[in-house]
C-alpha cells in the first residue's frame, strides 16, 4: 500500500513538471496597443523544422495557417549602384496603402535558389555548346552557397537536377542537355511554379533562356503562368532572343533533330557497338508558333512575367549578349533584400493586391513588385 501511494506522489509530480514547461514555453500576450492589426513575431528568416521541434507535441506549438508574403527589393542610389547594408527598420511596406508589419527580413548575403530553364527547340539561334558554355559561366558567379535546378525543355520537360549548390553535378546537368523539336515553354513554367519551387523557403529566382513562343504546351496555357507568377515569390528573369526570321526561313523545309545517345554495352561484340552512337530524326515543321502575332505575344508574355514579380528582361542575339546577360543576372542577385508579412485576413483568393514599398533613405529608389494575387486558402 506504501509504494502504491509512493508511486502516485511520483506521478503527480511529473504531471505538474510537464505542465509548468509546456507555460514556460508559450509566448506572453504583446501588451502593446499601438501596432498593426496583422503583427505577428518578427523573424530573422524563416521558420525551420528541426528533428527536436518535430518531436514537441502540438500543445507546445503554435500554428500559423496564414500564408506570407515575400517581397524581393532593390535599392539603387542615383548612379543606379546596390544601396547596401539596410536592416529591417528601413523599410516600410505598405498593402492597399495600410502599412504591415514586416515580419520577415534578409539581407543581400542570404543565399538563392535558382531555377535554370533553358528552351532547346530546334529553333534556337544559339548552337548547343554557346548555350551550355553561357550556362556553365552564369553558375561560376553564384555564391557557393546558392543552389541551383537545371531543367530543360523541348516537347517535353526534363528535369536534369534538383536544387544543389554541388557543382560538379549541375556542370553534369548541363552537359545534358540536347536540342530536340518542340517548345513547351509554358508546361516548363508551370513545373517550375508550381511543383518544384512552391515549396521551397528563402529566396527563389527563375532565369528562363527562351524566344518565348511555345508550341507544344498540353496542360497549361500562359495567363495560368501569368496568374501563378504574380502568386509565387520568385523573380524570373527570361533572356530572349528572337528567332523569327529563322523560322520563316525553316517553314516547310526537313529539319534533321539531333536526338540523345542510345546507350549500348560498353564491350564490343559483333551484334552491339561498343561506345554510344547519337541518332537523328528527320521532320518538317508546321506553322504553329511562326507568325508575327505569336512572336508578338511571345514578346509581351516574357515581358510581363519579369514586371510581375520584380525580375527584368534580357535580350541576347549573339554569343557576347548571351554571356553578359547572364552575368548581369548573376551579379542581380546579389544585390536584393526580401521582405514578408502577414497578408490581411479578409484578402480573398484570386483578388489583386497592391504593393508599395518605401526605404526611409534620401536619394535613393526601389525596385519591387507593385502587387500580388491572393492564392488559394490552406
Amino acid at each position: 500500500m506504501k509504494k502504491i501511494a509512493v508511486a502516485f506522489c511520483l506521478s503527480l509530480f511529473c504531471l505538474s513538471g510537464i505542465s509548468v514547461r509546456a507555460q514556460s514555453r508559450r509566448t506572453p500576450p504583446d501588451n502593446n496597443t499601438n501596432q498593426k492589426a496583422n503583427r505577428r513575431p518578427a523573424e530573422t528568416a524563416p521558420p525551420a523544422k528541426t528533428g527536436d521541434a518535430a518531436a514537441e507535441t502540438d500543445d507546445e506549438i503554435i500554428k500559423i495557417d496564414t500564408r506570407i508574403v515575400t517581397v524581393p527589393v532593390k535599392v539603387v542610389n542615383r548612379s543606379g549602384g546596390f544601396v547596401s547594408g539596410l536592416v529591417r527598420e528601413d523599410f516600410q511596406l505598405f498593402e492597399e496603402k495600410a502599412e504591415q508589419e514586416i515580419a520577415f527580413f534578409s539581407d543581400e548575403q542570404e543565399p538563392f535558389t535558382v531555377a535554370l530553364v533553358l528552351d532547346m527547340s530546334y529553333s534556337s539561334t544559339f548552337k548547343i555548346n554557346e548555350i551550355q558554355s553561357a550556362a556553365l559561366a552564369f553558375i561560376g558567379q553564384l555564391r557557393e552557397d546558392d543552389r541551383v535546378m537545371v531543367i530543360s525543355f523541348d516537347e517535353d520537360v526534363h528535369i536534369l537536377s534538383e536544387p544543389t549548390s554541388d557543382r560538379r553535378v549541375l556542370r553534369a546537368a548541363i552537359y545534358k542537355t540536347a536540342v530536340a523539336s518542340g517548345t513547351s515553354l509554358y508546361d516548363a513554367v508551370d513545373e517550375v511554379i508550381n511543383r518544384r519551387l512552391k515549396n521551397i523557403q528563402g529566396r527563389k529566382a527563375i532565369i528562363l533562356f527562351t524566344d518565348g513562343v511555345d508550341t507544344t504546351s498540353r496542360r497549361t496555357f500562359s495567363n495560368n503562368n501569368l496568374r501563378d507568377a504574380q502568386e509565387c515569390d520568385a523573380l524570373i528573369y527570361p533572356i530572349q532572343y528572337d528567332t523569327f526570321s529563322d523560322v520563316q526561313a525553316m517553314k516547310n523545309r526537313p529539319v534533321i533533330v539531333r536526338q540523345p545517345p542510345v546507350v549500348t554495352s560498353p564491350v564490343p561484340s559483333k551484334d552491339k557497338k561498343p561506345f554510344p552512337v547519337p541518332t537523328s530524326t528527320i521532320g518538317t515543321p508546321n506553322s504553329q508558333g511562326t507568325s508575327e502575332e505569336d512572336y508578338q505575344k511571345a514578346d509581351q508574355y516574357l515581358n510581363e512575367m519579369a514586371d510581375r514579380t520584380g525580375g527584368k528582361l534580357f535580350r541576347a542575339q549573339t554569343t557576347l549578349y548571351l554571356a553578359q546577360a547572364f552575368s548581369e543576372i548573376a551579379e542581380e542577385l546579389r544585390s536584393f533584400y526580401s521582405l514578408g508579412y502577414y497578408p490581411p485576413e479578409d484578402a480573398e483568393p484570386g483578388e489583386r493586391r497592391s504593393l508599395k514599398v518605401k526605404v526611409k533613405r534620401d536619394g535613393v529608389s526601389v525596385r519591387a513588385r507593385d502587387s500580388y494575387v491572393v492564392g488559394p486558402k490552406k
